[in-house]
């Protein structure tokens, strides 16, 4: 009943100079908005990352030339190169990889009669879709054949389609830079995903692929593989370790010039590098609230002074000291309480606008209601900090010197 009371004492007083209050919470509003449409946007990337990779599968795999080895002063850097021969080494020597298939890739263009297109293209086997959890909505994949035979074909994107006017596209002869290929197949409509149209990319056979990008390409090769078993990836990734290790005569002590990732740590990386830029607004969030946390203190000092005799009358008819110091701390942490509701609601647009910009299929923004509750807790904590002092000071006025204050 008590604590009522006290709520709406402070909420008429707030109501009574509304301005004040609401520039005294600019800087809870600023730090909770940050929070919250941080939060959302985050959330929705999450969301996406761990949908597409999770729809690879447990069992996949990636290996890839390390981009990072430095040597010591003096000494040459030797070029890193993981080529299709280890693959294949791999695939014959490793037990326990159900499929594997190179993948180089690289923009050219892509021409069909007086219509050109700067698309993505990547060289791969037939074992790609699979491999990759892609689907082809019209036509077919190449196959072994194909690549036995070196057919020049090729499977293109809805989006080249479009852009190319492909009326008819199956059969249709088209040219990757000079190569001329023949399109067999048009993928399934994915759409964007992190900036990337999906629906851009073009895929031919591997050694279709060097004769469009050189025969250099074929040292940079990223190898994409699918275990039989879930319970023998690491099993299979030490082995392939063992033998990329013995096919590049790389030293006991020295470091690999490969990485083998898997679906997991995929998803621990960006979960990381999400929870840094997470880490990094806290800071930011942290010194808004602070400020906030100042005004309010500022102001309830003000407010303290100029309910000076009502602070007298009330402790002259019964008043206590603890009435009076929680009277003023309810009093601030309802201002706090405010600017984090104005902050959680502007939090939520600013996340929503920001999504709506991003372009592809990005999640609409997402408050969960932990990041809600977190707001609202750390309003509250900044109003009972800043609050105290004030609350203090008003709670040990001497009620004679309060009622003569003018």
């Amino acid at each position: 009943m008590i604590l009522g009371e006290n709520f709406r004492i402070a909420l008429r007083a707030l109501w009574a100079n509304k301005m004040r209050s609401l520039l005294t919470t600019l800087g809870i509003v600023i730090g909770v908005a940050a929070v919250i449409g941080v939060v959302s946007i985050v959330q929705g990337l999450q969301f996406l990352v761990t949908q597409q990779f999770e729809g690879l599968g447990a069992n996949f795999m990636i290996i890839q030339p390390e981009t990072t080895r430095f040597m010591g002063p003096g000494m040459v850097q030797k070029p890193v190169r993981l080529t299709w021969d280890d693959g294949e080494a791999i695939r014959d020597t490793v037990p326990g990889i159900e499929m594997i298939t190179p993948q180089v890739f690289g923009a050219t263009q892509i021409k069909y009669r007086d219509r050109v297109h700067n698309a993505f293209v990547i060289g791969v086997n037939q074992d790609w879709p699979a491999v990759n959890n892609f689907a082809v909505d019209q036509g077919r994949f190449f196959n072994k054949l194909d690549l036995d035979r070196r057919q020049k074909v090729a499977v293109v994107g809805l989006n080249v389609v479009e852009e190319l006017r492909l009326v008819e596209p199956l059969g249709k002869e088209i040219y990757f830079g000079n190569v001329p290929v023949t399109v067999v197949g048009v993928m399934e409509e994915k759409g964007q995903s992190l900036g990337n149209n999906l629906d851009d990319f073009s895929f031919v056979p591997f050694d279709t692929a060097l004769g469009i990008f050189g025969r250099r390409a074929a040292d940079q090769v990223q190898l994409r593989l699918r275990i039989a078993k879930t319970d023998q990836i690491d099993q299979v990734r030490e082995e392939v370790k063992q033998l990329l290790r013995r096919r590049h005569k790389i030293a006991p002590d020295d470091p690999d010039d490969f990485t083998i990732v898997v679906q997991d740590e995929i998803l621990e990386q960006t979960n990381k590098l999400l929870g840094t830029v997470t880490f990094v607004v806290a800071g930011i969030v942290g010194i808004a609230l602070l400020v906030g946390g100042i005004g309010i203190m500022n102001i309830m000092l003000v407010s303290v002074t100029e309910r000076t005799r009502e602070i007298g009358i009330r402790k002259s008819v019964g008043a206590r000291r603890q009435d009076i110091l929680i009277q003023f701390l309810i009093e601030a942490v309802s201002l706090s309480l405010l600017g984090g509701s104005i902050g959680v609601i502007l939090g939520y647009g600013f996340g929503h606008l920001a999504t709506s910009l991003i372009p592809g299929n990005f999640p609409p923004a997402h408050v969960p209601v932990w990041a809600i509750f977190l707001a609202f807790g750390f309003s509250s904590l900044v109003g009972v900090a800043f609050g105290i002092y004030p609350a203090g000071k008003a709670a040990r006025l001497d009620p004679i010197d309060a009622l003569r204050y003018e």
